[in-house]
């Protein structure tokens, strides 16, 4: 068996083995500023132990960090997919925030860098549903 035939047919294999139902399209999005002391300290306290933890590996993980905290919620930094998210938040001000974004649609929206907890709760109680 040739090597393309063999990616070939280990493709196929694997798409064999994927569920029915493909799962919701769960993002997490970080929306700060370069220039944000709270996201900072949020980065500080938090972001290592969330990319290595396991819910990471679950979600697709978005940063929206514009160099300017007070460009956080201006379109050109929430390109193509994520404009209709944009649209949903009430209140385009304040970072750091965590959104939660189940098949398009906002499910969880916390603000400030103490509410990173609440904003984990969340999304385990999204996974284990």
């Amino acid at each position: 068996m040739n090597r393309r035939a063999f990616v070939f047919a280990s493709l196929a294999a694997s798409a064999a083995l994927a569920p029915a139902h493909a799962a919701p399209d769960l993002k997490v999005i970080y929306v700060g500023g370069w220039d944000c002391p709270p996201c900072t300290q949020w980065k500080n306290a938090y972001k290592a132990k969330w990319l290595a933890s396991p819910e990471f590996r679950r979600v697709t993980w978005i940063e929206v960090d514009p160099p300017k905290l007070k460009e956080a919620y201006q379109e050109r930094y929430w390109p193509g997919e994520l404009k209709p998210i944009l649209e949903q938040i009430p209140r385009k001000s304040g970072t750091p925030r965590f959104l939660i974004v189940s098949d398009g649609r906002i499910v969880s929206n916390q603000f400030g860098g103490g509410k990173w907890p609440e904003t984990m709760a969340d999304l385990r109680k999204i996974l284990e549903a």
